[in-house]
């Protein structure tokens, strides 16, 4: 393994910004000081006091595979991950086949196994018919159980009272809820087929997957959640009514434990985008729940320098280009987004929104303390150096980077004002800030339960 010294680098970890060095020994931070020296062997990295964060921990991307490998793989959006200081990520079940059961699921990581250069975990699904494979998860597998409690692909929508009241009460992992109405959705779209047919116009999309088919949704699961004690983790906020019924205040108590048996997350382009932006991007930000009101993009920035919100996380979902250019009602929901996705939320560190701890806190931390994942997430001695080198150097993002599978990004034609100068993955150099290094090092992530 590489043996590398990172000196005179911006250290951002648990709240705190200082100037520091850190050792890297066999893929682990070794040793984290000021003055450190080299030794036979290493390869010296000066940061010039460029900032060094823990690499981040994308708790929610669709990469696709198996099934759908014409738009994504694990191999591909992987790199993207990387190239975009995203050092792990946790896939969902709605492939084909979907991950409703233990063969699924292991399958999924001797996928991933020598061809992912990002750390990986696969959640477990919840259908209306795999209570029993649910009750049979080994919670050392999988960081959760993904339900969906609003329109998925295939046999995954869980829309039967009592297999949801059942599944909340006899999950063995935290349960992870998409939280849309689908009767309300099936209603609203029904009446905008009345008036435009098949080709209703993008801009109404946050009027089909309403504000209020979120609201009561969310409303369900928490109460599911707390009548059974469940440990809960609410995806994809995207409206600012939904906020208040969640707890401020810090994730984890002085003693670092969490504290919250329910959490909220929401995703990079609800900070990015906003309605108004239907008019020059059309389905390419089409995404389920759907992107709303410029007051809901504003309240969520507030929530999560608040601690209303807990986790930031990108829900990367691509599809082609020439399946967003169909009508609304065949183009497809979902945006490629882990390759730009800290570049975005830097921006808003840029923009005076929250700082770059916070940054770190939602997208590194959170998700390693929800999900108990073993050793990363943290600049911290003995955890894997897993790690992201940032630089305030503006970029304008060009399709010709993109490195999905799919091919483009939402993001075109955006100028960042900080770029990925280099991601280490378990201890090796990944990206240079140009380019993919070397052979994929992700290994399967380990979960402390």
């Amino acid at each position: 393994m590489t043996k590398t010294l990172i000196v005179n680098a911006r250290l951002v970890n648990e709240g705190r910004e200082f100037d520091g060095d850190l050792r890297i020994r066999a893929g682990r931070i070794e040793q984290i000081g000021s003055g450190l020296q080299a030794r036979e062997g290493e390869r010296v990295v000066d940061a010039g006091g460029r900032r060094l964060l823990p690499g981040m921990i994308d708790d929610q991307v669709h990469f696709r595979e198996p099934g759908m490998e014409c738009k994504a793989d694990i191999a591909s959006e992987s790199a993207a991950a990387v190239a975009g200081g995203l050092t792990s990520f946790m896939d969902m079940p709605n492939t084909s086949p979907p991950t409703l059961g233990r063969e699924a699921l292991e399958d999924k990581y001797t996928r991933a196994a020598g061809r992912s250069r990002a750390n990986f975990g696969f959640y477990m699904g919840a259908s209306n018919d795999n209570l029993e494979a649910v009750r049979a998860i080994d919670p050392r597998t999988t960081p959760g159980l993904k339900v969906f409690m609003g329109a998925s692909t295939g046999n995954m929508l869980v829309d039967d009272p009592d297999t949801l009241d059942h599944i909340f009460r006899d999950a063995p992992v935290p349960i992870i809820t998409h939280c849309e109405d689908t009767p309300m959705i099936d209603a609203e779209l029904a009446r905008h087929r009345e008036r435009y047919g098949d080709d209703i116009p993008a801009r109404l999309h946050p009027d089909i997957r309403s504000r209020e088919a979120c609201i009561r949704s969310t409303r369900l699961a928490l109460e599911l959640a707390r009548r059974h004690d469940t440990r809960l983790h609410v995806l994809h906020i995207s409206t600012a009514d939904e906020l208040a019924l969640f707890e401020a205040g810090p994730l984890v108590d002085a003693e670092g434990k969490v504290r919250k048996r329910i959490t909220a997350e929401t995703c990079i382009h609800f900070l990015r985008f906003a309605r108004e932006d239907y008019e020059r991007l059309g389905h390419q930000i089409k995404c389920n729940p759907a992107i709303k009101e410029a007051t809901d993009r504003d309240a969520l920035r507030r929530a999560l320098a608040d601690d209303v919100i807990d986790v930031l996380a990108t829900d990367h979902a691509p599809h082609t280009l020439q399946e967003k250019d169909s009508p609304y009602v065949r183009a497809p929901s979902g945006l490629p987004l882990v390759q730009f996705a800290l570049n975005a939320a830097l921006e808003c560190v840029h923009e005076g929104h929250f700082d770059t701890a916070t940054v770190v806190q939602k997208f590194a931390h959170a998700p390693a303390q929800l999900f108990d994942v073993a050793g990363r997430g943290f600049l911290r001695e003995g955890y894997w150096a897993d790690l992201v080198l940032v630089e305030d150097a503006p970029f304008t993002v060009e399709r010709g980077q993109v490195l999905s599978r799919c091919g483009w990004s939402p993001f075109e034609g955006t100028t960042f004002r900080s770029r990925i100068a280099s991601t280490w993955v378990n201890g090796e150099l990944a990206w240079d800030g140009q380019q993919l290094v070397g052979e994929p090092h992700g290994r399967r992530m380990e979960f402390s339960r």
